[in-house]
């Protein structure tokens, strides 16, 4: 009588944001779709509905998993220097992770692995001796990013000082072996250089040190894109003994991504809007989910748009995701700017299907905050892109696409919530992205790749596959 093969059991570990919760359940989907038993384990409550309907959607579309709600230890505020919603979760959730012995002991067939988000890292590591299988993160950012969070513990552990503060061993520009391309200090986090400890900067310096201790990292990102980045990852110039870094991209919207009922609405007569409009003709902007628009920017940015010349598509955030008071765009523009703004274009607050705008003929370019997720997303349907980095990772992630050709970045402009940039230069780089014919080429080239990475025999299946059979080995030794 044969022994049947062993089955390969993941589970996930998600964490708050759209940012972060996208790539882990387009992962999830991938595997799913190999044949592997996946767990998710979602910490209740969300941060926003967004995030539930998301979850809800994943559920629904996959039938076969086993959806588990971790309910976390509240958190007092007074205890973190932080009032930003997402490190707040971050923090509770890091804090409650001790909770999840009894929930994974509760399995009904061992893991393969558990596979848990980037800002787990530390906690995760500390149950890890109790869960007998492998550990890997999702990163949720470039390879550039990574590579730079792995040599902080290096710039940590040689400066003199015993408990080095970020500021003292960050100096003009962070050069790291391997790569060619410094990062500027200007490009780091901003809440890692903050005087004072804050939950970012403990966080990232006591992960940045684990890293090691891990069995892979899994990346949304390709050779094409950052091959020399993942190469010194994998190589060693960047940190000795870092474990496999896993370039699985680009990990691609699912069927669970639909929008919902009360959605669709708008998105349909936003594509008969775009239907309307000649090929490569229209300008997305999108500056994120995370963050809201600055009043005192939205003007400007109005301005910007009738000026460039070409119709625009305009997503635009009023309010934060943990806050219910939004002002109308008419309060904030006055009615005849709004009349104007009409004229040239459309403007939108709600979520849209990010996808299907970029992959409308008529989307001939794309403003955005540089989240990895968006950019991603704009290689995979060829389109030229124009960064404008908000806040955290952005900026390196900027530097990463400018370096491939796919796009632009405004370095100038600073992070968005350091000045107002006037609407006359918005015009001008929008123009820049839109004839640039260059640009236009290598995005196309780039999309290119990101199919065949993502195809029969790219560098995606090869990579889980070789994944999958090793679970299916190690199960059969133990």
């Amino acid at each position: 009588m044969s022994v049947p093969e062993p089955a390969v059991h993941l589970a996930f570990l998600i964490s708050a944001g759209m940012g972060h919760l996208n790539p882990a359940l387009r992962l999830a989907a991938v595997f799913l779709r190999y044949g592997c038993k996946v767990t998710l384990i979602t910490p209740k409550p969300t941060l926003s509905l967004a995030e539930s309907n998301l979850i809800s959607g994943f559920c629904s579309s996959f039938p076969q998993v086993t959806h588990i709600d971790f309910n976390l230890t509240p958190l007092d505020p007074t205890e973190v220097n932080s009032d930003d919603p997402f490190f707040l979760q971050y923090e509770t959730i890091r804090r409650s992770v001790h909770l999840l012995s009894p929930i994974l002991s509760s399995l009904s067939t061992s893991l393969s692995a558990f596979i848990v988000d980037v800002f787990l890292i530390s906690p995760i590591l500390s149950i890890a001796e109790k869960l007998f299988c492998p550990i890997y993160i999702y990163f949720t950012s470039s390879a550039r990013m990574l590579y730079f969070i792995a040599y902080v513990s290096v710039l940590a552990d040689s400066d003199s000082d015993a408990q080095p503060h970020p500021s003292t061993f960050i100096g003009d520009a962070v050069q790291i072996p391997g790569f060619t391309s410094p990062i500027p200090r200007s490009s780091v986090p901003p809440p890692f250089l903050l005087q004072g400890s804050n939950s970012f900067q403990r966080m990232i310096m006591e992960d940045s040190r684990k890293l090691l201790k891990l069995d892979g990292v899994f990346i949304n990102s390709f050779e094409e894109l950052e091959g020399e980045a993942l190469g010194a990852l994998n190589e060693g110039k960047v940190v000795r003994g870092l474990p496999p870094v896993y370039g699985i991209g680009p990990l691609m919207a699912c069927e669970f991504e639909s929008v919902d009922q009360g959605q669709r609405g708008s998105m349909s007569w936003i594509l008969e809007w775009l239907d309307e409009q000649a090929e490569g003709s229209v300008v997305y902007v999108s500056l994120g989910s995370r963050t809201e628009t600055r009043k005192e920017q939205i003007k400007d940015m109005a301005l910007g748009l009738i000026e460039c010349g070409y119709s625009f598509l305009w997503v635009v955030k009023l309010k934060k995701v943990d806050r219910e008071e939004e002002e109308g765009l008419e309060d904030v523009l006055g009615s005849e700017l709004m009349s104007k703004v009409r004229e040239k274009g459309v403007v939108v607050k709600e979520f849209v299907d990010q996808m299907k705008i970029l992959g409308h003929p008529a989307v001939g370019g794309f403003v955005s905050h540089g989240g990895w997720n968006s950019i991603i997303e704009t290689v995979w349907e060829g389109v030229p892109i124009l960064t404008w980095p908000q806040n955290g990772d952005q900026k390196i992630t900027s530097e990463a696409i400018r370096m491939s050709g796919v796009g632009i970045w405004a370095d100038e402009w600073g992070w968005g919530t350091e000045k107002v940039v006037k609407g006359k230069e918005i015009a001008k780089r929008i123009k820049e992205m839109m004839s640039n014919e260059c640009l236009r080429v290598k995005a196309r080239e780039m999309k290119e790749a990101a199919k065949k990475a993502c195809g029969v025999g790219g560098s995606c299946e090869v990579i889980i596959k070789g994944l999958i059979e090793e679970w299916k080995r190690n199960a059969q030794v133990t």
